[in-house]
């Protein structure tokens, strides 16, 4: 079991996780899964500035997670929003945890002072895991996503990572926070 950082030979695995959350639930508000060459893009992109981590076991990728910018503008700089998937068997069993711990981790690093988790109100269990790792219900949003026949709230999760003050930087790109 290993935490490593995310590269593109991992796509494949990956996009085999994401498709399930795609076409059979309504946790990814996306409507049809992503190409090999779109989710590339979407590595290449995140990369260049936030983590993208995977949990592999035995050589395999059985989950993932990331960070991203939240808001386009630059005083929103010290904010970011965070996302996990994970391969049905392993849900449950603390990696969702673990892979949070290390993303958190280095954003604290990076100087990101504030996360938050964007989720379909309906996914119980992972507004309730956001809640027990420390995240708090923000704001929600009421019938905003549309999918699969039916309305969905979604819920904004926060998380203050550092103390706000005034920062002396902008966030680094994660590579050189490190």
């Amino acid at each position: 079991m290993a935490i490593r950082k995310a590269r593109a030979q991992d796509v494949p695995a990956m996009l085999a996780i994401y498709d399930h959350f795609v076409r059979d639930t309504a946790v990814s508000f996306e409507y049809e899964t992503p190409t090999e060459e779109e989710f590339t893009r979407r590595l290449r992109e995140h990369i260049a500035v936030y983590p993208w981590l995977v949990w592999e076991e035995n050589g395999k990728v059985l989950g993932y997670a990331y960070a991203g910018r939240v808001f386009e503008r630059a005083a929103y700089a010290w904010n970011a929003e965070i996302s996990c998937y994970l391969a049905e068997h392993i849900q449950g069993k603390g990696v969702g945890r673990q892979l949070y711990a290390a993303i958190e981790d280095i954003l604290s690093k990076q100087g990101v002072r504030k996360v938050y988790a964007i989720v379909t109100a309906a996914n119980e269990p992972s507004v309730a895991f956001h809640k027990a790792l420390g995240y708090r219900e923000a704001l929600t949003f009421s019938n905003v996503g549309f999918k699969h026949g039916k309305w969905y709230d979604v819920v904004w999760l926060e998380k203050q990572l550092q103390p706000l003050g005034a920062p002396d930087r902008f966030p680094t790109p994660w590579e050189e926070a490190e």
